[in-house]
């Protein structure tokens, strides 16, 4: 029997148990006793958080928990910045053999291949005029996948191709950043170059100095974003520091914690990143001109199949170029000879709501659901769906019932309620959630009566038009109903202004006449 390589000490110390753990900082140094017992009390126990309910079933903890998932996604950082909406993004997945652990179902190779796909999709759809390529590390080389393109059918069938291969071999982080960095090189200075890194492994086979393509990403102006899946790793912590300067590590750098998590921390940068200043260091990346051109090219048919210029392949039907009349398959595009941007109107309508996103909504409370300025408001604006009836509350309820020690539509600076009206409860909360995490807190908490108000319009709205408004409409129904209503009313009184000037210039020459 082979001996192991350190005995068994049944009578060790805590100090002596402590000297094995090992560091998550990546600077070497161990963790406490304290930082792990704090690190242990704060896992979430689930099971506490089922409560059975008055009938007897879990359906209303159920339920709560629903909306809570619902809330959580819609609430997000409103403040309006500036973003790059022309994003030119290279996904690097690892293809080595660490892949084919199943610590997440079915395997890593497998789920990351399924959480790609669903990305590219969600991607093209909030940013319609960006590019996506990925690249491959297995057998310490970096393998092509998908060339830069703006056509996500491509690059879901590319990652479909994967699933007949095997993961295998080492990773090599050097060769895939290099390849990475080639490929956003051409990329115009207008429009971003970010690098998603999807890292399964816990080390690199690299043939040179990694540092030094570090440097080389970092004069590249080329952000980095990684996600783990094994645990967190030196290299790239330094990548995600140098290549990020003005934002904070533990945003660009995570480590998937289950299934969930994962899908998480993945669709999170289908938004759009925070535009900085970046000074000039050359001349081809001056960033003085404000204006970019683009085509809006038009749909034709051809009643005898014709060459396009971006596949050579023969069509049918395409897009001819504004500036050269070439013909291409699809858009958003790049013309192929005389490289003009080639978008709809659509694309850019749908990338406008990233610079002025949807304001939060409220919860409301009962005392403001059943005010009288409130209580005709039954039905969600929205889907019409009847509200929830007030509960009815026994004298015995009542004595054990808690009051809330601050109203919902209180200010966050003061320790007593502030008496307002009905009507203007909602416009004395702060425009940005951002500036106060605790009020970020009390707002990601679920409505007690089931409804959510616009601060604008005041209108009522249920937790899946909350999220349906924030998710994918990225308007509110009822501002767009009362801009309408104003608009439809100020036609109104124009046409009676142009009926009832004729009748005055009428009376006007009959006086002439008569004078």
């Amino acid at each position: 029997m082979v001996e192991s390589d350190q005995e068994y000490a049944p009578d060790a110390s805590d100090d002596d148990l402590d000297a094995h753990q090992v560091s998550t900082r990546g600077g070497g140094g161990r963790l406490s006793k304290a930082q792990i017992d704090h690190a242990f009390n704060e896992v979430r126990r689930t099971w506490e958080d089922v409560v059975e309910g008055e009938d007897g079933t879990i359906t209303k903890t159920i339920d709560s928990l629903l909306q809570q998932g619902k809330r959580k996604r819609t609430l997000k950082d409103t403040t309006p910045l500036q973003r790059g909406i022309i994003r030119h993004l290279i996904i690097i997945i690892d293809l080595s053999a660490a892949m084919t652990e199943k610590d997440l179902r079915p395997t890593r190779y497998l789920l990351t291949i399924r959480y790609c796909q669903d990305f590219i999709t969600e991607f093209f759809e909030q940013n319609p005029i960006s590019q996506i390529g990925i690249i491959g590390m297995r057998d310490g080389l970096a393998v092509r996948v998908s060339d830069m393109s703006g056509n996500p059918s491509d690059h879901i069938s590319n990652l479909q191709a994967l699933r007949k291969e095997d993961p295998q071999g080492q990773p090599s982080l050097q060769n895939a950043l290099e390849m990475a960095r080639a490929a956003l090189f051409h990329a115009p200075s207008h429009g971003t170059r970010e690098i998603l890194l999807l890292f399964g492994s816990l080390l690199s086979s690299d043939p040179g100095d990694i540092h030094t393509t570090i440097g080389s990403l970092v004069a590249s102006h080329i952000n980095t974003t990684v996600i783990g899946l094994s645990a967190q790793v030196a290299i790239c912590l330094t990548l995600v520091k140098r290549t990020n300067p003005h934002s904070n590590p533990q945003k660009h750098y995570n480590v998937a914690l289950d299934e969930v998590n994962y899908r998480e921390l993945i669709m999170r940068l289908a938004t759009p990143p925070e535009a900085h200043t970046q000074q000039a260091t050359s001349v081809d990346d001056s960033s003085s001109s404000t204006l970019l051109m683009m085509g809006f090219p038009s749909r034709v048919t051809d009643p005898k199949p014709s060459l396009c210029a971006c596949h050579s392949r023969p069509t049918s039907g395409g897009y001819l170029c504004s500036r050269c009349s070439s013909k291409v398959c699809s858009l958003p595009t790049r013309c192929p000879v005389c490289s003009l941007t080639l978008i709809l109107s659509t694309h850019l309508a749908r990338s406008y709501h990233h610079l002025f996103p949807l304001q939060n909504w409220d919860t409301v409370p009962w005392s403001h659901a059943t005010s009288s300025a409130h209580r005709h408001k039954m039905l969600c604006f929205g889907c019409q769906t009847p509200f929830p009836t007030h509960p009815i509350k026994t004298t015995k309820q009542l004595s054990k019932a808690r009051l809330p020690t601050k109203p919902a539509f209180s200010d966050a600076q003061n320790t007593e309620p502030v008496s307002i009206e009905p009507s203007m409860a909602f416009r004395n909360r702060p425009e940005h959630d951002s500036v106060s995490q605790r009020k970020r807190d009390e707002d990601q908490t679920i409505s007690e009566s089931g409804r959510y108000a616009c601060r604008t319009c005041e209108e009522f709205f249920c937790v899946d038009c909350d999220a349906f408004c924030h998710e994918i409409v990225h308007n509110c129904p009822g501002c767009l109903s009362r801009e309408g209503q104003m608009m439809a009313k100020g036609d109104e009184e124009q046409r009676q202004n142009g009926a009832a000037a004729p009748e005055e210039m009428e009376g006007v020459v009959t006086n002439e006449e008569k004078g």
